[in-house]
C-alpha cells in the first residue's frame, strides 16, 4: 500500500486535537455560532467524538477536532484514517502522543485487504507528516506491519510454503540481505528432521527459509517464526470450525519477517538472522502420525502425543540452528496454542521469556508502543507432562491444564539456558475493526520486539 501523507501542501485543513477533560473549556472559547455548530451535531465531548468546523464562506469544511480521552494511547489517533472526507489534512499538536506514534497509527488504520476485489475502496483522506515525526522509523513501522498483514490475509490457496520463501526473498532483495531455501527431501540432507515430517504429506513441499542481513561483527539477534502455511491438524484432523481460519497459522512468520524488515529498513546495527520453518499440515498417506517417534536437529527424539501440536514440531528444529550461533537475544512469534487465547484473550500475545532483563526491556517496549503483551511462566513443575516412556520427549501432553506453558516448555528444550530467549503465542489476527487495527492478519507484538532490540543495540548505521 501506499503511504496516506505528503510532505506539504497549502491546501491542508487543520486537524486539532483536544484532550476530553478540556473539552468544556475548549467549547466554551470558539465563537457562538461554532459552539451551535458543534452542539447541533450531537457532539458532547466524549473521548473518540470527532467534530467538523464551521463551513466557510465557500462551504467547506474548515477543519476538524477529534477528542482524545485523559491518557491518550497511539490507536486513538488511527480512526482519521477512515472517518475523515477525502481530502489533504494537517495534524495539530499531537501530545501527550509523539506525531510519530500518531502517525504510525494513522498509516497502519488506512491499511485495506483488497487483492481479491474488483472494485476497489475509493481513495481516502491524506495527510501532512506531523512535524517533528521521525519520518523513516514511522515508514518502516507501517510498511513492515501492513506487509505482514497482507500475508497473514492472504488465503492459503496463495500463501503456502514457496509463496512464504518468496515474500522472505523479495524482502532480502529490497535490503541486500541474503537468504536461502532448504526445500523438500533436502531438508533430511541438511537435518531439519522435524520441518520435513510435518510438512512432508502436502504436495506442497516444506521449506525452511534462513536470512541474514548485516556484518558478522554485529551484535546477534535471532528471529524465528512460525510458517504453517495452513493447518489442517493433521491425522488429529481438526474439525471444520477450528480450521476455518488457519490461514493465519503462519501470522508468528509474518511477524517477525516484519520485525527484519523494520530492523533493516532503520539500519540497526546488528547481525539479523531469521528462520522461518514454512510447510502445510495436511492428511495423506505419508503424514505423520500419532505416537510417531521423530528425530529433531538437537539429536532429541520426540514422540507424537498429537499431531495438531505441529507448530512446536517445526520450530524446535529451528530454535536449535538459531541458538547454535549464541545470539546476543533470540525471540520467536507462533500462533501456537488455544490454550494461550483461553487465558488472555486475543489481543495480548503470552510472553514466555528465560531471562528476566529481556522479559522486562520487551514489557516496557510494549507499554511505550501500545503493543501489549503479558508474561506468562516457564513453570518447571509442568515439565513432567511432557514425558514419553518410549521417546525423549512428547510434543503433547495427555491432560488439558497449563497448555501455553507446555507449549513454551517442550521449545525451551531446545534453547539453552544462556541464549537470551522470548517466545511469543500469539493471535496474529484483529477478530473486528477497531481504530488503527482493521479486521484481519495482524503483526501482534512486532513493534515492541524491535523496540526492544532498537533500545538493546542503540546504534544505527551511517550510510555513506
Amino acid at each position: 500500500m501506499s503511504l496516506p501523507f505528503v510532505d506539504r501542501s497549502s491546501s491542508a485543513l487543520p486537524v486539532q486535537f483536544v484532550l476530553q477533560p478540556k473539552w468544556a473549556a475548549w467549547l466554551k472559547a470558539q465563537s457562538a455560532p461554532e459552539r451551535s455548530w458543534i452542539e447541533s451535531h450531537g457532539i458532547s465531548g466524549s473521548a473518540g467524538d470527532l467534530a467538523f468546523r464551521l463551513p466557510d464562506t465557500d462551504g467547506k469544511v474548515a477543519g476538524a477536532v477529534l477528542v482524545l480521552p485523559a491518557d491518550p494511547v497511539l490507536w486513538d489517533f488511527g480512526s482519521l484514517a477512515t472517518r475523515l472526507p477525502p481530502g489533504v489534512w494537517s495534524l495539530g499538536d499531537t501530545a501527550p502522543m509523539s506525531p510519530t506514534d500518531a502517525a504510525v497509527a494513522i498509516g497502519l488504520g488506512a491499511w485495506r485487504f483488497e487483492r481479491y476485489r474488483a472494485r476497489k475502496a475509493k481513495p481516502g483522506p491524506t495527510f501532512v507528516w506531523p512535524k517533528g515525526a521521525d519520518k523513516k522509523r514511522a515508514t518502516a513501522m507501517i510498511e513492515a506491519i501492513c506487509m505482514a498483514r497482507d500475508l497473514i490475509t492472504t488465503p492459503s490457496s496463495d500463501m503456502g510454503p514457496a509463496e512464504l520463501a518468496a515474500a522472505a526473498q523479495a524482502l532480502a532483495k529490497t535490503h541486500k540481505a541474503k537468504c536461502s531455501v532448504i526445500v523438500g527431501d533436502d531438508l533430511l540432507k541438511k537435518n531439519y528432521p522435524m520441518v520435513h515430517a510435518v510438512g512432508r504429506a502436502s504436495t506442497r513441499a516444506p521449506r525452511l527459509i534462513d536470512l541474514t542481513w548485516g556484518r558478522a561483527s554485529d551484535p546477534k539477534v535471532t528471529l524465528v517464526g512460525k510458517g504453517v502455511c495452513f493447518d489442517t491438524g493433521g491425522l488429529d484432523l481438526k474439525p471444520a470450525a477450528g480450521m476455518l481460519n488457519m490461514k493465519k497459522d503462519m501470522g508468528g512468520a509474518a511477524t517477525v519477517l516484519a520485525v527484519a524488515a523494520m530492523v533493516m529498513a532503520t539500519g540497526l546495527r546488528v547481525r539479523l538472522r531469521v528462520l522461518v520453518p514454512a510447510v502445510e499440515n495436511s492428511v495423506s498417506g505419508n503424514a505423520f502420525r500419532p505416537l510417531d517417534v521423530v528425530p529433531t536437529r538437537k539429536g532429541i527424539s520426540v514422540e507424537i502425543g498429537n499431531t495438531d501440536a505441529e507448530g512446536r514440531l517445526i520450530l524446535c528444529d529451528a530454535l536449535h540452528e538459531g541458538a547454535s550461533e549464541k545470539p546476543t537475544m533470540m525471540v520467536d512469534c507462533a500462533t501456537l496454542t488455544g490454550a494461550a487465547r483461553v487465558a488472555l484473550g486475543t489481543d495480548l500475545p503470552a510472553l514466555f521469556c528465560n531471562d528476566d532483563t529481556l522479559a522486562d526491556q520487551l514489557l516496557a517496549a510494549g507499554r511505550d508502543v501500545t503493543d501489549p503483551m503479558w508474561r506468562m511462566p516457564l513453570f518447571a513443575g509442568y515439565r513432567r507432562l511432557l514425558d514419553s516412556k518410549v521417546a525423549d520427549i512428547n510434543n503433547a501432553p495427555g491432560v488439558p491444564f497449563g497448555g501455553a506453558i507446555t507449549a513454551a516448555l517442550y521449545l525451551q528444550e531446545f534453547v539453552p539456558a544462556d541464549v537470551p530467549w522470548a517466545h511469543f503465542d500469539m493471535m496474529a489476527w484483529n477478530n473486528a475493526s477497531r481504530p488503527g487495527r482493521p479486521e484481519g492478519g495482524e503483526a501482534q507484538a512486532a513493534r515492541a520486539i524491535f523496540t526492544t532490540i532498537e533500545n538493546r543495540i542503540g546504534e544505527r548505521r551511517v550510510k555513506k
